[in-house]
């Protein structure tokens, strides 16, 4: 019986055989390009003239569909996304326009001008802005359901896979009632088109006079609360950025999205507490995501970025009394001490 995965590749490059009189590829030229935390793979193609991305997603596995609408709804409000130039939805194969080989993460692996990292932060957060005016109608509804049901991976895949332990009586009962109200919070919010992982591997560098980033890996977008995807950006599970520059980036989206007419807090003291708070749910399901990818698909690489989620979250939990429960319980998982108060 023929390796699936071969089987795949075979298939792909069939299909890419049929583009090879329109678009000049040569299917014997694929590089692999990256892959993400799902089923789906890219591959780079290139030629004198100019270089195409092509898109492994098993139809069986990934909602291609989905990736088409979200990119024609980002299109039309002007954010910078590949531009899909042909595709196949029963084979799950796509071709889309290059937007360039370094993404943020991969940048800022290297030390970079102060200016310059302001300018592209300040960019982004432009285009953030830009993609929030997208129409979100007929989007799956990130709702109180979901958020509750995303919270499950916390204790699932973190505290009983990763941490290996599970929680009392007195901390289950404790952390149901405060992920209620966490959620009953982050729902209350303005309503936009949420990009669910605005962050620096999904914001590619720059490549033209406009000096706009380019947006990727957009297919699960939501309409959801406004204070999502800023939280996704300031605490950057990929990277880390101290709290006076995400305070920094928060304040100029705050006014930027005023300015622009979106549904946002008046307050910033507000605006401020309530992405925080956004942020414990996003950071708590991530700790549950990337134990996930580690203990059931062996991507292990994952556990390289827990630290640095752990870290956002006490950053968080050290505001607001509401969190004391967390607080305490990441406590005993990293083996710490509270006294008086302070963590030892």
């Amino acid at each position: 019986m023929q390796d699936p995965a071969v089987l795949r590749q075979q298939q792909l490059k069939h299909w890419l055989a049929t583009l090879a009189p329109t678009y000049q590829i040569d299917p014997q030229q694929l590089q692999p390009a990256s892959s993400d935390a799902s089923f789906r793979r890219y591959f780079r193609v290139s030629h004198a003239d100019a270089s195409y991305i092509i898109m492994d997603a098993p139809p069986s596995q990934e909602n291609n569909a989905a990736f088409i609408d979200i990119q024609a709804r980002l299109a039309n409000v002007g954010v910078r996304v590949p531009d899909i130039l042909t595709y196949d939805l029963d084979l799950g194969f796509m071709l889309l326009s290059d937007l360039g080989t370094q993404n943020f993460y991969q940048t800022l692996q290297s030390p970079m001008d102060a200016s310059a990292l302001q300018a592209l932060y300040r960019l982004t957060i432009k285009e953030l802005v830009r993609m929030q005016h997208a129409d979100p109608t007929g989007l799956p509804v990130y709702d109180a359901n979901r958020m509750l049901e995303e919270l499950q991976l916390f204790e699932q895949w973190y505290i009983k896979g990763y941490c290996k332990t599970e929680l009392s009586d007195t901390e289950k009962q404790s952390l149901d009632t405060l992920f209620k109200r966490l959620v009953q919070d982050n729902v209350q919010h303005g309503q936009v088109l949420v990009h669910r992982d605005f962050h620096s591997p999904n914001l590619m560098m720059p490549t033209d006079a406009s000096l706009r980033p380019g947006v990727i890996d957009f297919q699960d977008a939501v309409i959801g609360p406004i204070t999502y995807d800023i939280a996704s950006l300031v605490m950057d599970a990929r990277y880390s950025w101290d709290e006076e520059q995400q305070l920094d980036w928060a304040i100029r989206y705050w006014q930027a999205a005023h300015h622009a007419g979106l549904a946002i807090a008046e307050d910033f003291a507000e605006f401020h507490r309530a992405y925080e708070w956004m942020s414990v749910q996003r950071n708590l399901r991530i700790l549950g995501v990337f134990s996930r990818l580690s203990l059931r698909d062996q991507k292990h690489h994952y556990l390289d970025h827990i630290p640095r989620v752990c870290q956002y979250l006490r950053q968080v939990f050290i505001r607001y009394d509401e969190f004391n429960a967390l607080r305490r319980l990441f406590d005993r998982l990293e083996n710490k001490q509270t006294v008086l108060g302070m963590t030892i």
